[in-house]
C-alpha cells in the first residue's frame, strides 16, 4: 500500500498552513506522508420558521446536542390549536350526512309508491314527476353533504400543518452554534432563532499541489488525523474533487467525508490527511471508532 505524500505550504495565516497544525506524526510510517487539512462542519443552519409571533419554549442552548426532527422549540399556538380543535369537531359531525341519506331514502320510496298508482292511474302524472324532483334534490343534497364533510377533513390536515408549523424542529444532527432569540421575545419573517451546526457527516478540507491531479478520485479512502487533543486516526472517504485547479497556487481542493454517528468529534479543527492509492482500503467502518488513539 503507497499513499501519497506532501506537506503544503501555503501563504501565512491560511488555516490549512499553519505551522501550528499540532497534530504529530508518531503514528505515520516512513511510506507514508500527510497533508494539512482542517475539519469542518458539514455545514451551518440558521433555524428559523416559516410561522410568526412569540417564541414560547426553547428546550436547547448552546452546545446542546441535536438530533434530526427533534422538537427543540415552539412559538406561540394558542389560536392555531383552537382552529384545529374546531376543524375537529366539523369533520367529525356526520349529522348533516346521516340527515340527508335518510331524507333520500325517504323520497326515493315515495317516488316508487306514487310510480306504482300511477301505473294503476291512482296518481295524477304531476305528484310523480314531483315526487321524482324531490328525490333528485335531496340526492344532489347528500352529495352535498358528503362533499362539506371531506372538506371538513381537509380543513384538519391544514389546521395541523399549520400549528406543526409552530414547532421548532432540527434539520440536522448536530450541535446548537447560538441562540440567536430566547422564549418572550417576538419572531419575525427576518429573524432566525438558532443557529445549530452539523457534525454527522464532517466536511475535511485539504489542498494538494497540482502533480497529483487524477489521483485522487471520488469515493477513495483516506486516514484523517485530527491535532491533540483529539487525536487518533479516522477513515474518511473522497467526496469532492475540484475540476478547477488554482495556477497560483499550484494545488486544487479536495473534500472529504467523515462520518460521524456518535457526533463525537468536534468541527472546526486542523488536522491531517494521508490518502489511499492503491484501492486497498480499510475494512473499519467509517467514523464508528478511531483506527488508533494518541497516547
Amino acid at each position: 500500500m503507497s499513499y501519497i505524500v506532501l506537506c503544503l505550504h501555503l501563504p501565512a495565516g491560511s488555516l490549512l498552513a499553519g505551522s501550528g497544525a499540532g497534530a504529530e506524526t508518531t503514528e505515520i510510517s516512513a511510506g507514508e506522508r500527510e497533508f494539512n487539512c482542517v475539519i469542518e462542519p458539514q455545514q451551518t443552519v440558521k433555524l428559523a420558521s416559516p410561522a410568526v409571533g412569540t417564541i414560547a419554549r426553547l428546550d436547547v442552548d448552546r452546545g446542546d446536542i441535536v438530533r434530526q426532527g427533534q422538537i427543540i422549540g415552539k412559538i406561540e399556538d394558542g389560536v392555531e390549536a383552537a382552529t384545529l380543535a374546531l376543524a375537529r369537531a366539523r369533520a367529525t359531525n356526520d349529522a348533516p350526512v346521516k340527515s340527508a341519506d335518510a331524507r333520500v331514502q325517504f323520497l326515493r320510496q315515495k317516488h316508487e309508491r306514487l310510480k306504482e298508482l300511477y301505473a294503476r292511474s291512482v296518481s295524477p302524472l304531476a305528484s310523480l314527476q314531483e315526487a321524482e324532483a324531490e328525490a333528485q334534490v335531496a340526492e344532489q343534497q347528500l352529495k352535498e353533504a358528503r362533499l362539506n364533510q371531506e372538506l371538513a377533513r381537509l380543513e384538519v390536515a391544514h389546521a395541523e400543518e399549520v400549528l406543526n408549523q409552530r414547532e421548532l424542529r432540527s434539520p440536522v444532527d448536530g450541535v446548537v452554534v447560538e441562540r440567536l432569540l430566547v422564549p418572550g421575545e417576538y419572531r419575525n419573517d427576518q429573524s432566525p432563532v438558532l443557529t445549530l451546526a452539523q457534525i454527522d457527516p464532517l466536511r475535511v478540507e485539504v489542498f494538494v499541489p497540482t502533480a497529483y491531479f487524477g489521483q485522487i478520485r471520488t469515493g477513495s479512502r483516506a486516514k484523517v488525523r485530527p491535532e491533540l487533543p483529539i487525536g487518533g486516526v479516522y477513515i474518511a472517504s473522497v467526496a469532492v474533487v475540484d475540476r478547477v485547479l488554482d495556477a497560483a497556487s499550484g494545488t486544487f481542493g479536495v473534500r472529504l467525508a467523515l462520518p460521524n454517528p456518535r457526533l463525537a468529534l468536534p468541527g472546526g479543527i486542523r488536522c491531517k490527511v494521508a490518502f489511499v492509492l492503491d484501492g486497498d482500503n480499510p475494512a473499519l467502518m467509517a467514523g464508528d471508532a478511531p483506527l488508533s488513539r494518541q497516547k
